[in-house]
């Protein structure tokens, strides 16, 4: 069955959704999918839209958005805010409540998984969480970002001090622009204080990431993290797929393995 595409209205304009009906006529959840930052978005968006059929044919209702500013949304990637895109989660989790009442899993990728934790504090029910490939810390994130700037100024042989002037640049106010996109200050400081920290209302956690090397194991700052949100009450599991790095490879790449784990992984227990 192929996806209800609309837009959906909120405060800033319209932000474009897909909705992928779920399967038989008692659904067993209800997902709210997350996109990564950035160029990372684009490079996922056939890895997400495989997943969410896949899903909604094993019975679970699934939300794909696109936040202020990114794939088919209105407005513009530089005028974006952190608070802005939590905002257009809440909004995009009001309307799929509305549709499913299943349990709530917010699933994010990479970035989108600190978008999920925050978000689910503010939330009056509990959410459980899908993460891949998640993004620990939002300050790291930004200083991997920024040196995508960084590089591009050591190629063209200006090596001076250039990550102290990007961030100069935002603390003053002022945008900069990196790989294509234009990165506000409020933007900047938003994923600079993000972490993933659990929620206060626990659920289950399904942690997946992706190597290509056969012995891979957990990252160690993201076995840490387990740790943490087992230390809250969540029901984890995670696990190392083979594939690749599907949102930063040249050309766009599926990761079979990863598809398969995440149903099997949801489907291995209740809510």
């Amino acid at each position: 069955m192929a996806p209800e595409a609309f837009f959906l209205p909120v405060a800033a304009g319209q932000r474009f959704c897909l909705y992928h009906a779920p399967m038989g006529s008692l659904p067993r959840g209800a997902l709210l999918y997350l996109h990564p930052f950035a160029e990372e978005m684009n490079k996922a968006r056939r890895m997400a839209a495989l997943q969410a059929r896949v899903l909604a044919e094993h019975g679970y209702a699934v939300l794909q958005i696109d936040l202020h500013g990114c794939g088919d949304s209105s407005g513009d990637f530089g005028d974006a805010t952190w608070q802005g895109w939590l905002q257009d989660v809440l909004d995009a989790r009001a309307w799929l409540r509305q549709r499913c009442p299943a349990p709530l899993w917010l699933w994010g990728l990479r970035a989108g998984c600190l978008l999920a934790a925050q978000a689910a504090a503010q939330i009056d029910e509990p959410a459980n969480f899908l993460f891949w490939q998640p993004i620990a810390s939002g300050k790291q994130f930004l200083q991997q970002f920024l040196r995508l700037k960084v590089a591009s100024e050591l190629m063209a042989g200006d090596n001076k001090g250039v990550m102290d002037a990007l961030k100069q640049q935002l603390a003053g106010g002022q945008s900069v622009e990196i790989a294509g996109y234009s990165l506000s200050p409020s933007l900047a400081h938003g994923l600079e204080q993000a972490e993933l920290l659990p929620p206060p209302k626990p659920g289950r956690l399904i942690w997946l990431e992706l190597s290509t090397r056969p012995d891979a194991t957990l990252m160690p700052v993201s076995a840490k993290r387990l740790e943490q949100w087992r230390g809250a009450g969540y029901t984890t599991g995670s696990q190392v797929v083979p594939g690749p790095a599907f949102w930063q490879t040249t050309e766009i790449e599926d990761a079979p393995a990863l598809l398969a784990a995440t149903t099997a992984a949801l489907q291995g227990g209740s809510q």
